[in-house]
């Protein structure tokens, strides 16, 4: 398959499309990367350097790529992180240029707006541009269990309050829905659980607690999660192929200490993960 990825980027460690696009090419599929911004690293050392990509360059970029004739082959659109809501518009105008091309390729939004204990760290105005704007016009959405809770308004206190919220958001718009972490009530304290849904139903899948914090892990799953949804129509299946391959990732991060993923040193897991979750219907 073919996937157009356009998010950030940093030269070491890996954030963004540093995390998301070596997975997918692993996996077999070409990935035709668009960088928002190119970064030295990740923001969450507290200092870093390098450029961030207006949006005429980004609409740049993927109009070079459309004049080689190609967006009719590609099979789908992936997005992250977005610094402002004018990149924003630029991911959504290279979407609008693939669907009319291809009208069967996909837009999986990852809709990076915060996270439980932090809550919202984007620029002003970026969550409201996710819920109103980026969330309707995709076809699949990953958000963490804040960013599913935010733009619903659905305070998630059980797998039925979370069938609600993903209920609620693929009202907005996504077919398929995937909460890349919960932790309710329901949830072990050693576990940590995902969620996934789609026309035919909602799955809860559960996987050891890692005592690993390290950024870039979500760009990860929401990658993998999408190229095996489009290979296989199942959120089920993607949802079981994702979640074992992040957690053998990050199992492997943990055991080293390190603090970025080590998402080259660990590529097996991508492949032929060593521990299988399965997904499981709620």
């Amino acid at each position: 398959m073919n996937i157009l990825s356009i998010q950030s980027h940093v030269a070491y460690g890996h954030v963004g499309n540093a995390s998301a696009v070596f997975p997918m090419q692993r996996l077999g599929h070409e990935v035709w990367a668009v960088n928002t911004v190119q970064f030295s690293n990740h923001t969450g050392y507290g200092a870093w350097r390098g450029p961030v990509f207006p949006a005429d360059a980004i609409c740049d970029v993927v109009t070079g790529v459309e004049e080689r004739g190609v967006l009719a082959s590609c099979d789908g659109v992936l997005s992250g992180y977005m610094g402002d809501a004018q990149t924003g518009e630029a991911i959504l105008d290279a979407v609008g240029r693939v669907k009319a091309a291809n009208p069967q390729a996909l837009y999986c939004c990852d809709p990076v707006i915060g996270d439980v204990g932090r809550g919202i760290f984007v620029r002003p105005g970026i969550p409201e541009f996710m819920r109103d704007r980026a969330v309707p016009a995709s076809d699949i959405a990953t958000p963490n269990q804040f960013e599913l809770e935010w733009m619903t308004g659905v305070e998630i206190e059980g797998f039925g309050a979370a069938k609600a919220a993903v209920a609620a958001l693929q009202a907005l718009g996504p077919r398929v829905v995937m909460v890349t972490s919960l932790r309710t009530p329901e949830t072990p304290q050693d576990s940590i659980d995902m969620l996934a849904a789609d026309g035919e139903g909602a799955w809860v899948l559960r996987t050891p607690l890692l005592p690993v914090s390290v950024n870039g892990a979500g760009d990860a799953i929401a990658a993998l999660f999408f190229v095996h949804l489009l290979e296989s129509g199942s959120a089920a299946e993607a949802l079981s192929k994702a979640a074992s391959s992040v957690y053998g990732l990050l199992k492997r991060t943990s055991e080293a200490g390190s603090r970025e993923i080590l998402t080259v040193a660990a590529q097996n897991e991508f492949v032929t993960p060593n521990r299988v979750f399965s997904a499981e219907r709620v």
